[in-house]
Formats: structure tokens, sequence, C-alpha cells
């Protein structure tokens, strides 16, 4: 890896020895068409892209991230097992599909059967919330990936409580714990791993990551966001065909996207029907004779109809910040939505020019949606991961798909900060040519580079850097 790059450490934490001989009957031998077991010294390489071939390549834990899968031995004996399941954070398509995953894998393929669904997320371990934890099996789960949502509840916040989370663990004799949810609830997760190990207690701590936007770290793609995007594409079909039947009709969607564009810049991919795309990385004036609206004006007036995309971290620094936090301590953004659509409407209502603009928010129906098929694979094969990983005594750990194998990561590797649209790589530059947009709407070239700068290292920042929290 070239210097300047940073340095990672992708090693794997384990309870201790394995010694158990696993009750999956795989193979150890290659080429005998028996399905086979992973060994721990088995490895995906981090960096594949060669920028110098002068530098050798790196072998070490820095650039090799373990292979997930089942062992042939173990570390838990399966009858002591009390595995323990939450979400945690907003609603994302698969949430069910993982839940199913785990619980079956257990059940089916290790002989485990004390597994508890703690409901509503880190505020389920709190005794005076009053929601006892669900006994969970494979009849009660097995239709739960028909439906969106999550079987078990979610909730924002209550991670900081850490004392309190592990008091309940050791009370209800949990022993394996799989915690999903985003980049806040994985750092969560990781103090509990470590006020567990703190305790000296002999729990796995294994999170399955879920972040509809898609900017994790190191990861190929999160679950839910193929949903995502499929739904997205027929929120912007809708748009598209209001926007075509009216007089300088205009569609403005907004999608999600706090930090990263990955959603929108997709579904502009997908979709070819939008002309605009507008999304964190990349800054945008309002105003001015290159700047956006003027941009839309000259669309109108040659093509008589626009549809534009708006991801709900875009344009940021033209509101006024809200200087707040959710519950998990997220920012809260200001509305660009409702903000752009006011402005178009100011702006043409000013110059006499009749327009129609239908704007078009389906951020809740898309998280509440049931997976597509290929999502719901991938959900799959994430719980089954998960399980494999505990059950050989992985911890602080999440299970990703890197370059389309699934390996463990360290949760500290993964949350140290969200990956972002490159406004110089392939995918933005794609998006441009599907919508056909300008490179730039902005008055002043130098200011904008400037400004993309600190936006791009603003969303890489490490989140104890933005808002001051752990």
């Amino acid at each position: 890896m070239s210097d300047n790059k940073e340095t990672f450490d992708f090693t794997t934490e384990t309870l201790g020895v394995c010694k158990i001989k696993s009750p999956i009957e795989l193979s150890t031998v290659v080429g005998d068409c028996r399905a086979n077991y992973v060994t721990d010294d088995s490895f995906v390489r981090n960096t594949v892209n060669v920028f110098d071939t002068t530098k050798p390549d790196v072998l070490d834990s820095s650039n090799l991230m373990q292979k997930a899968g089942p062992r042939e031995y173990i570390f838990f004996e399966p009858k002591d097992v009390c595995a323990g399941i939450c979400t945690c954070g907003g609603l994302c398509p698969g949430l069910n599909d993982v839940i199913r995953a785990i619980v079956r894998c257990l059940w089916n393929r290790y002989g485990v059967r004390k597994i508890l669904g703690i409901q509503y997320g880190y505020k389920g371990f709190f005794e005076e919330e009053g929601y006892a934890p669900i006994e969970l099996n494979p009849q009660n789960v097995d239709e739960i990936h028909k439906i969106g949502g999550s079987f078990l509840g979610t909730s924002r916040g209550g991670g900081q409580r850490v004392t309190d989370i592990v008091d309940s663990i050791q009370r209800l004799g949990i022993n394996m714990m799989f915690i999903i949810g985003g980049d806040g609830t994985q750092r969560g997760s990781l103090d509990i791993a470590n006020e567990v190990e703190r305790r000296g207690l002999k729990c796995a701590v294994v999170g399955v990551p879920k972040t509809v936007d898609n900017d994790l770290q190191f990861i190929d793609r999160s679950f839910g966001f193929e949903t995502a995007v499929q739904r997205a594409k027929e929120a912007i079909a809708a748009g598209h065909m209001e926007a075509s039947s009216q007089i300088n009709g205009i569609g403005l969607i907004k999608l999600m996207g706090r930090e990263s564009g990955f959603i929108a810049t997709a579904a502009a991919l997908a979709s070819h029907e939008a002309n605009f795309c507008l999304i964190p990385e990349v800054p945008f004036d309002l105003g001015g004779e290159n700047g956006f609206l003027a941009t839309l004006e000259k669309r109108l007036v040659e093509h008589h109809h626009a549809v534009i995309i708006v991801a709900e971290g875009a344009g940021q620094d033209l509101l006024t910040k809200t200087n707040q936090t959710d519950a998990s301590g997220n920012i809260k953004l200001a509305d660009i939505g409702t903000y752009l659509r006011d402005e178009i409407n100011a702006y043409f209502k000013a110059k006499n020019f009749h327009i129609n603009l239908k704007y078009i928010d389906p951020s809740y129906q898309i998280r509440a949606s049931v997976t597509t098929a290929s999502d719901s694979v991938y959900c799959e094969r994430l719980g089954n991961n998960a399980v494999h990983a505990a059950m050989a005594g992985k911890t602080k750990i999440v299970i990703g798909l890197v370059h389309d194998k699934f390996v463990h990561i360290p949760i500290s590797m993964a949350t140290a900060h969200r990956n972002v649209v490159d406004p110089e790589g392939a995918l933005w530059r794609d998006t441009l040519d599907a919508t056909g947009q300008p490179v730039l709407m902005v008055n002043n070239v130098a200011a904008a580079k400037e400004r993309m700068k600190q936006m791009v290292a603003d969303a890489k920042k490490k989140p104890s850097e933005k808002t001051g929290k752990k």
C-alpha cells in the first residue's frame, strides 16, 4: 500500500481455542465434491488495485481480512449456547431476513435451542422499559422475511448505557450476541464487547452492519441497498411520468443519503430518467448564471420537463444548520427537499415562467419495504456467516462482503469513517453521463473545489470528530 494510505489492522479477536468438533458435517479435502470448512488462515486482500508495481504485495494484518464461514472446530458447545439478537436504529429492508437466517442457522445447523430476541433495540435490555425478550425458533420466524420492518422492533439510542446492557446479558445468560445495526449501533456493540471482556465473560459479540446508504467502509454493499435502489427507481419513474405529462413539469424526488450519495447515483443510473442528481459530495450553487436554477431553466426551455434526484444530505451548506443530534448521535439535517421545492417555485414565479412541480419523498416507504430477491439472498448469507463466526468464538467483528467474499472485519475498522462517492471517480462520471447535467453547477470553480474537498473530508471524519460523541 502507498505510504500516504491509512494503516489498518484486520486482526480478528477470538474468545479462546476452538476444541469442540462442529456438528456441521463438511469436508477438509478440496476436490472431493463436498462443501468445505473455512480455515482461520484463509484471507481476502483489502487492497487489490495496483497503483505502483514496484512495491511488494502486503500480506499481513494491515491488508488481509479473515474469511468467514463454518469452522471444523468451534468454541461453544451448542447445548450450552444462549444467543441474543437485536435490531437497532432506523428501519432498513432485510432486517427480518437477517433475523430469520441467524435463528435458522443456530437451530438447524448447530442445534442451539435457546435464542432470545431483544425487543426494540438496545432499550430492550433495560428492565424499566418493560419489554421482555422473545424466545425465537424456526416456527415463529419462518415467514418474517415476507414482511418489512423488524420483527423484534427497533429504536434509536441506549447504546451508551453499556453497564446496564452487559448486566442484562449476564442476567439472561447470553453468551452469544448478534447486533444488527448501523455504524452508531456497531460502535455501541464494540463498547459492549469491551465491557464483556473487562468482566471476564465468555460472550461473543458479532455485528451484522446495516446502513441503507451503503456507506460502510470496506464493504462492497450493505444489505437493503439494492432494495432501496429498486424502490427509488419506482419513485423516479412516477416523478418522470408526472413531469413529462405536464407543461414544464418537474419531478423532484428526495432520497436517503445523509453523507453519501450512493442511493441517488445508483437510482439515477438504474432509471436513466433523471436529469439532475444532487449528492452531498458535490457542491452546487442555487443562483447565478451557472447555478442549479439557471441550469434547470435551460433544461425546461429545451425539453419542457425535468426530473431531479436529491440526496437528503445534499446542499446542506445552503441551509441553516440545526446543530442538533438525534438519539443515535446523528446530526439532524435541514430538509433539502422542501427547501429546493420552495426555491424552485419562487424562482420561476418571479420570472413568470409556468411550471408544474411534483415533490416525492418515498424514504419511509423504501425503508419499510420487503427485500428484493438479491437482497434476501445476501441477508441469508450474512446471517449464516454471523452464526459461524460466533460459534467459533469470534468477537468484536462485523460480517461483510469484500471483493465478493464474506469476511470478518473488526468493528473498530468498519466504523472508523464512512465511504463517500468520489467526485472524480467512475461512479460519478457514469452518473453525469446518465443525467446529462453539467460537471459542476457553480459560479466560482476554485471555491467549489475547496468546498468539495471539505465536504468529502467531513464525511470521512470519525463520528466523534463530528459530534464530539463516541
